[in-house]
């Protein structure tokens, strides 16, 4: 007999919520440079810059556009009055110490804004500077790191074992075969081994194996491991400028051996203050001089990438518009992004790919190589469509 193919292509359920609102922090000790960081990346003054720890205390939020070729060019054949580009939502979060799981600093503030982003961004200092104090006394990112990682999984053991002995309190008496105390023991057996993966196996939530039930219950208990992690060490401008630093190969080597996979950019915040100041004309004369171009625009598309963002346009002379939707996502959610009534009453897509646009270089020619699609509401949107929706009366 032919394999069963239906359980084979079980769609995997993405770790996080389910939503296409979905925000990423900047985490880190205190003066590492994330409030320096977030006032470059947002062109804005929000983040309070201090040498002291815990300059940042109630987190700032700002919308960076998200840099895409696809959209320029969209733009540029279209020539619209108006253009919106996908943004992300990034959240400058205080500084975090040793002992912040167990309240210390300003610990259980840091921890809930934490547990309230779906992504982290975690700054990591490189560089010497003795104008910069050090919250731990001296410049070790290796020790930082352990810092962050021990804190948060420390936080996540806690409120597991809080959770798992609610629902032991709750299903004493899980003695009958029904269907609701069968579910019941189920959740008790996934959050037990959620434990284990937490302390046992000593790993994160985002790094262990984990089936589409137990996803589920891990999304509901909204554990600070579960979230993705993007590492941003931040460099002296002359470390980066010749793409040098002691610490980089052990940065490295670290999330290899503890989070393997997890994205690594080096940066300069020294840089990216002085060149956010420049007018375009002159921060492309400075890139050309130095030798080296301000890695804000493939921090800001890790992000993304990193919450499982892609993004639809919507194209036609009055505007173009980038959609942000979580990868997965059907045509009729996709459409109510845009307005409830055209996810209610959906009647269809009419889509076509970004590159067979590009290639055919009109719509009337991507409709005469029949490359102009109806799609129902089965199908699930691909990064970069191209989408005219229509909805009932």
């Amino acid at each position: 007999m032919p394999p069963k193919k239906a359980a084979q292509q079980e769609k995997k359920t993405l770790l996080g919520r389910p939503s296409n609102n979905l925000k990423i922090g900047i985490v880190g000790l205190p003066n590492v440079g994330k409030s320096s960081f977030f006032n470059a990346l947002s062109q804005t003054d929000l983040g309070k810059a201090a040498n002291f720890p815990y300059a940042t205390i109630n987190p700032e939020e700002a919308r960076i556009p998200v840099p895409d070729a696809r959209f320029e060019w969209l733009y540029q054949v279209y020539k619209p009055g108006s253009r919106v580009p996908a943004f992300l939502t990034c959240i400058d979060i205080a500084g975090l110490t040793a002992g912040a799981s167990t309240g210390a600093g300003l610990g259980n503030a840091f921890l809930s804004h934490v547990r309230a982003v779906d992504g982290i961004f975690q700054v990591i200092r490189a560089f010497d500077d003795a104008e910069v104090i050090h919250v731990e006394g001296d410049v070790d990112p290796l020790r930082d790191m352990e810092i962050i990682q021990t804190e948060l999984r420390l936080k996540d053991i806690d409120w597991v074992e809080k959770s798992l002995d609610n629902l032991k309190k709750t299903g004493r008496n899980l003695g009958s075969t029904s269907l609701a105390d069968k579910a019941k023991k189920e959740e008790i057996a996934i959050v037990e081994k959620v434990l284990k993966t937490l302390t046992v196996d000593s790993k994160d939530i985002r790094k262990a194996e984990w089936n589409n039930k137990e996803i589920d219950v891990i999304n509901g208990l909204q554990l600070l491991t579960a979230k993705p992690v993007t590492y941003l060490v931040n460099l002296s401008e002359k470390d980066y400028i010749r793409k040098k630093n002691k610490w980089l190969p052990k940065i490295k080597a670290w999330i290899d051996a503890n989070n393997t996979g997890d994205p690594l950019i080096p940066f300069s915040v020294a840089l990216e203050e002085r060149l956010v100041a420049m007018t375009p004309e002159e921060k492309k004369e400075e890139e050309a001089k130095i030798g080296a171009v301000s890695a804000l625009p493939k921090i800001t598309q890790a992000g993304y990438s990193s919450l499982d963002l892609i993004r639809y346009f919507t194209c036609g002379p009055d505007e173009v518009r980038a959609w942000t939707i979580r990868r997965g996502t059907k045509a009729p959610q996709a459409a109510g992004v845009i307005h409830s009534d055209f996810e209610n009453k959906f009647v269809c897509g009419e889509i076509m790919s970004y590159e067979d646009l590009k290639e055919h270089g009109s719509e009337s020619a991507v409709k005469s190589a029949g490359k102009l699609r109806q799609q129902g509401k089965p199908y699930e949107m691909m990064d970069g469509d191209i989408a005219y929706w229509k909805a009932g009366a």
